[in-house]
């Protein structure tokens, strides 16, 4: 009788409560990785005031999260490929901490702007690899799902994080809102070091002297026979490489993919980081700015969770292509329609975080189906650092827009060209899909 493959077994059978509690826990570090990277847009009205800087300054302190998080997916995701995704997260949620703890003590905008880069450091690595472990934990019938799942853990971590923040900001001033996250951040290190081990794929690639015996302890973790010998590794994996996703076979797909995740996140960040403002500057107090941020990652959330639904039956490209154009609609009229009351505002709000997280949905699970295991993380990282690259792009942009004069129709018209170009690139994709 041949040897059991140990990644059919975990490709096949039901999910155990241990790779579902792996997975729960990737939806909650998402869902801090929401909250940490919009700290700064619920806490922006009372830096600028306090500060008195203008729209340019404020949308360079509203990007400087976003370069850490392009440098940190491009290298760290590239690290988790080659020590593992375990050590990786465990490193990132030290970063965070630090430097949420570390934003409460600046004081000028310079400050600031170098500590919510190492704090985006963090949360790029975070991103590449918690994207990893949900495709490896989950198996071949949830995968999709899964995958749907911890990307709504996003915009669910922005709502909770917008209600705490719409409290605190009534209660205390601006600087609590980072106390709170970097206390929920160091909550997470327990939960990673006690109930997410190195996935399967991950240990089959990146073999040790131990690898049998780390093998049938998780094997044995999530309720499975341990397995007498390993299968040999494939020509793919005994010569894994960085530089595999820029080679010819995967070149194209990384490009297309890159570039469509690039011009998206333009538009779904211009939501993201303008929301308060914008609502505050039409006449409406912080809290209740914060709130209209809160519709639309609620909306995100509704949105990622219909999305991971629907792909379960309908194609996961084409359902992308569908939401990305919907996205690009509700961007402009975010701004084209001028609405002026709270209703109106978070109806508009809701309906953008809707089709754009669906969207990110659809691209995150694109990534995890489109990159073989060994790399996996490091073709993850390297099209969302690039992506959150361009996204730094598009605070500083539509500040700079708006201090030109130009209204917010056009502005959001502008902005949200990025989802349509998005939907090109994909619709150019041949897609193939992986386990």
């Amino acid at each position: 009788m041949p040897a059991r493959d140990p990644r059919e077994i975990i490709e096949y059978a039901p999910m155990s409560r241990a790779q579902i509690a792996a997975v729960a826990i990737m939806v909650g570090l998402n869902a801090l990785d929401g909250f940490d990277v919009l700290s700064i847009s619920f806490a922006s009205p009372g830096i600028a005031a306090d500060w008195g800087i203008d729209r340019v300054a404020l949308g360079v302190v509203l990007s400087m999260e976003l370069i850490g998080m392009a440098v940190g997916s491009v290298v760290l995701g590239g690290v988790a490929d080659r020590i593992g995704r375990r050590r990786t997260i465990l490193g990132c949620l030290c970063v965070m901490a630090l430097g949420m703890a570390m934003a409460t003590q600046a004081d000028d905008v310079l400050t600031l702007s170098c500590w919510r880069v190492l704090t985006g450091l963090g949360i790029g690595g975070m991103l590449a690899a918690i994207n990893a472990v949900t495709a490896e934990f989950a198996n071949a019938r949830r995968r999709n799902l899964a995958l749907a799942i911890m990307v709504i853990g996003y915009p669910l971590g922005a709502v909770i994080g917008g209600l705490v923040s719409a409290w605190l900001l009534a209660v205390f001033h601006w600087h609590a809102i980072f106390w709170f996250g970097c206390l929920v951040t160091a909550a997470f290190i327990p939960l990673v070091w006690f109930f997410v081990p190195e996935p399967m794929p991950f240990l089959l690639v990146r073999r040790g002297p131990d690898a049998e015996e780390r093998i049938n302890a998780l094997l044995a973790r999530c309720g499975h026979l341990p397995v007498s010998e390993l299968p040999p590794p494939t020509v793919e994996e005994a010569s894994a490489s960085l530089a595999d996703i820029l080679r010819p076979g995967l070149i194209g797909t990384t490009l297309l993919i890159t570039f469509a995740y690039f011009a998206h996140v333009v538009s779904f960040y211009f939501i993201l980081k303008w929301v308060p403002k914008i609502v505050v500057d039409i006449g409406f107090p912080p809290p209740e700015a914060a709130g209209v941020l809160v519709w639309a990652n609620l909306g995100g959330a509704i949105g990622g969770a219909l999305f991971g639904l629907i792909v379960q039956r309908l194609p996961l490209k084409g359902m992308t292509v569908a939401v990305l154009l919907g996205s690009s609609v509700m961007v402009a009229l975010f701004g084209a329609l001028g609405v002026n009351t709270l209703s109106g505002l978070s109806a508009l709000a809701f309906a953008s975080g809707l089709f754009t997280n669906s969207a990110v949905s659809g691209l995150y699970t694109i990534f995890a189906r489109a990159f073989p295991t060994h790399v996996r993380a490091t073709g993850t990282g390297f099209a969302i650092g690039v992506g959150r690259g361009g996204a730094a792009l598009s605070p500083i942009a539509a500040g700079m827009l708006f201090q030109a004069g130009l209204p917010l129709a056009m502005v959001s018209t502008l902005i949200a060209s990025g989802s349509l170009l998005a939907a090109i690139a994909l619709f150019c994709l041949k897609l193939r899909v992986r386990g």
